[in-house]
């Protein structure tokens, strides 16, 4: 009942949480303390007020980042409509400057959290302006730093990022107020550019930050994923890939890391040209809101592999249908792989205009690797000459997309693997993938959207090719063949 001492209680704890975690989402008053932010992430969001104050937005404020930040992420994108109309609150405010930014700031953490990158970084634009100290001017910068990141705009994050990094060292903040946003930026614009050596430091560079948060810890090792698949070393990533996405750290990560790890794990496959088991893989998930993750253009990549250019057009017509809305990070790759389908159908004016649409794109935010990772490298340079030779305009891009290609692509004569999953369908090969994870059958039943008794005879089926008696033997032999 409210008005009993429990319900005072607990109003007060909450109070206590919404205002200690407020003051140090941005630098300067410590870190928020790990029991607020797992408090907050599970109170219930208020409903818009009649009037916003600075009271409301430091609610909702310290509410909206601690989702961000304990992956409480199950309303989507609808929790910010609940209060904005885009950037724009929909109730009249008598906020202050900084209560207006901590809102803002907020609101961008969340979008990024959730992988709606354009809205992160329009967030964080909107709490820029209304920064009106070092510390709430470093926080927008983190969020417009992580918003372009994801978006594949990696020279406007690069310019925010150091832009924050510049505050931080002339304030002189602890090095553990450091901003885990700022971080992932890095991890995403150094994976994008392919520099190794850049994402190898990341992991002890967020050790040295926050060596106790798990994670932190967990996104530390997914970058380490990365650079593993970056020097070849492909069997270390798919064990390192594996025991992060099934094993006990799982409970403690962000949903956009774990996707990204998922994409990581694929390509890890595809690189050693299994390309049906990197379908398999990704079969159970969907795309996300925004496609700051987009599992169809990771998809596209082992079906043009496989010679399956019908199947990756229809996999990929949503992701054109949704242009406008779709991450340029993740649409870019839609685009180049979309061309070389067409161009392969005998499509060519298609196709043509496909890649004329890519290049346009990275000629605004400019060139990067992973677009072009494991792309035929002959045809793809054919079909990009022949778009310039009609765009004298993008002649410029010619340079440094041939040394990509070289560095990212693949042969064209590239031959497939000399091992498989013994007769599984893929459906079958999903399913092979979630045995290696902790969920029981009902639970792999239930996130696949199929009956126990569907999932049930799946699994005898994989027993029986694989010629194994039950779930352990199972994982064993699929490793073996694996390895």
């Amino acid at each position: 009942m409210s008005g009993t001492p429990s319900s005072i209680d607990v109003r007060a704890t909450l109070h206590a949480a919404v205002v200690t975690t407020a003051i140090r989402l941005a630098p300067g008053h410590g870190i928020p303390i790990t029991r607020h932010l797992a408090l907050l992430a599970e109170a219930e969001t208020p409903a818009p007020p009649a009037m916003w104050t600075d009271a409301s937005a430091q609610t909702v404020g310290a509410l909206l980042a601690a989702r961000a930040r304990r992956d409480a992420l199950v309303d989507g994108v609808g929790v910010v409509r609940l209060y904005f109309d885009e950037v724009r609150l929909k109730r009249p405010a008598a906020l202050s400057s900084r209560g207006r930014a901590l809102l803002l700031a907020s609101a961008g953490e969340y979008c990024a959290a959730i992988g709606s990158a354009q809205h992160a970084a329009r967030f964080g634009a909107e709490a820029l302006l209304f920064a009106d100290t070092p510390a709430l001017r470093y926080r927008a910068l983190t969020v417009i730093a992580l918003g372009h990141a994801i978006n594949g705009e990696y020279t406007a994050a690069e310019e925010a990022s150091s832009g924050a990094q510049e505050i931080f060292a002339a304030e002189g903040w602890p090095v553990e107020e450091a901003a885990y946003l700022l971080f992932l930026a890095d991890i995403l614009t150094s994976s994008a550019r392919c520099d190794v050596e850049r994402l190898a430091a990341v992991p002890s560079a967020m050790a040295l930050t926050q060596r106790d948060d798990p994670y932190w810890t967990y996104t530390a090792r997914a970058a380490g994923v990365m650079v593993k698949l970056l020097r070849h070393k492909f069997a270390d990533g798919r064990a390192e890939a594996r025991e992060l996405l099934h094993g006990g750290l799982r409970s403690a990560s962000h949903r956009m890391v774990r996707h990204f790890l998922l994409c990581i794990l694929s390509d890890l496959y595809v690189a050693q040209g299994d390309d049906a088991q990197a379908l398999a893989v990704l079969a159970p998930y969907d795309n996300p809101e925004g496609h700051g993750i987009c599992f169809s253009m990771q998809r596209a990549t082992a079906l043009l592999r496989l010679g399956r250019e019908r199947e990756l057009l229809l996999e990929t017509d949503a992701c054109v249908a949704s242009e406008t809305e779709h991450c340029l990070r993740t649409f870019t790759p839609v685009l180049l792989r979309r061309a070389l389908a067409q161009q392969r159908l005998g499509n060519s004016r298609r196709a043509h205009q496909s890649m004329e649409s890519a290049l346009l794109i990275m000629q605004r935010t400019g060139t990067w690797a992973t677009p072009f990772l494991m792309l035929p490298h002959d045809e793809t340079r054919q079909l990009m000459e022949g778009v310039v030779a009609h765009n004298p305009e993008l002649r410029h891009l010619m340079a440094s997309l041939e040394g990509v290609l070289a560095r990212v692509a693949a042969p064209d004569n590239e031959s497939a693997p000399a091992y498989a999953t013994p007769c599984l369908t893929p459906t079958e090969r999903a399913l092979a993938f979630l045995l290696e994870s902790p969920l029981s059958l009902a639970e792999i039943a239930r996130e696949r959207g199929v009956s126990l008794n569907t999932v049930k005879s799946q699994v005898r089926s994989i027993y029986l090719k694989l010629g194994v008696s039950g779930r352990t033997e199972a994982i064993e032999q699929l490793n073996s063949v694996d390895a």
